[in-house]
């Protein structure tokens, strides 16, 4: 029997409770949150370990992204593309209501032999900001490894990173070796490698209930971070005015993902038929074209479409904001 075609896939976020999340995620994406004030990540789209996306409805309902990749890669990636073993890019959404840790992610290299994991290259675009919030992203210029090591010790390690404040749009590229935090009071929408490969620097002297500190990597933290690297700072973007008015702004640009982002007020085709596509609506409401009748995608929802579909027509309801990733 031939297998149900592909079309544009929606997946059951995987929400995830940690002691810095908050309610925004419910509030401002329309995720199914409970009760509690913890809720930090909304895994949109998702091939990590035990936490693996599932097709939410449409004739593919139940069917898990790890399997779609295994039985169903040519449709998924392009059929001149090399299939993976796993799906390369992990997307999600995050709500800091309190500061996260001072943290880097090694390269690929060291992340196969340090935790045998994938390295993890990022790019944020904040969704929203309480005013003062911050964002930490690489060290101050001049700043080397004896100045860190010795702000370790110290507890002083706030002054030795670089932060501005962040507004709504902005969009952040966190390569692989830079030293970054996100401050208390910020959202925003990631996309990373399919990775979990994190070594915390400093955790602001916090301790638990018990009095006791988080656990550090300092070791692995020192072997991963470019020093060289020196401060990050948001993209500056060129926005391109299409004929109709519309605006396309391309953002951050790596060897494992593109993004542009997309204002619009008149349909547009997105999608390719070489490489798959993935959109999350950051403002407004889409309608993106099915066979079986158009499937309208809200703020804060994703969908991810396969190669196979190739291009892809997409209706604005008014004015709508749309992320757009794809692999290179």
């Amino acid at each position: 029997m031939q297998p149900l075609p592909l079309e544009p896939l929606a997946f059951t976020p995987i929400l995830r409770r940690l002691v810095w999340g908050g309610r925004r995620l419910g509030a401002l994406m329309g995720k199914p949150i409970g009760e509690g004030d913890d809720y930090a990540e909304s895994w949109e789209v998702a091939d990590y370990k035990d936490a693996v996306s599932v097709v939410r409805d449409g004739p593919l309902a139940g069917t898990s992204l790890r399997d779609l990749v295994a039985d169903r890669p040519a449709e998924l990636f392009g059929r001149r593309r090399e299939a993976p073993s796993q799906f390369p890019l992990l997307v999600k959404i995050l709500d800091a209501r309190e500061s996260l840790s001072v943290q880097v992610h090694p390269d690929d290299a060291l992340g196969r032999e340090l935790v045998a994991d994938n390295g993890k290259t990022e790019a944020w675009v904040v969704l929203a900001a309480e005013p003062g919030a911050l964002i930490y992203a690489g060290l101050r210029a001049g700043v080397g490894r004896e100045d860190l090591e010795r702000g370790i010790r110290s507890g002083e390690v706030e002054p030795l990173l670089h932060r501005f404040e962040p507004k709504i749009g902005d969009c952040v590229l966190v390569e692989a070796g830079t030293v970054h935090a996100i401050g208390a009071g910020v959202m925003l929408a990631e996309v990373q490698q399919m990775s979990d490969a994190t070594f915390r620097v400093f955790d602001w002297n916090r301790v638990d209930a018990q009095g006791r500190p988080r656990e550090l990597h300092i070791d692995q933290a020192l072997r991963s971070i470019d020093f060289d690297r020196g401060p990050v700072d948001p993209i500056v973007t060129s926005p391109l005015v299409l004929e109709d008015g519309d605006v396309l702004e391309p953002l951050a640009r790596c060897k494992y993902f593109e993004l542009e982002r997309l204002t619009i007020e008149t349909p547009a085709e997105v999608g390719r038929d070489d490489r798959f596509t993935i959109l999350m609506v950051l403002d407004g409401e889409i309608r993106v074209r099915r066979p079986a009748g158009d499937r309208p995608f809200r703020r804060g929802e994703t969908v991810l479409l396969p190669a196979a579909i190739g291009p892809t027509m997409i209706f604005p309801v008014g004015r709508a904001v749309v992320l757009a990733c794809q692999q290179p």
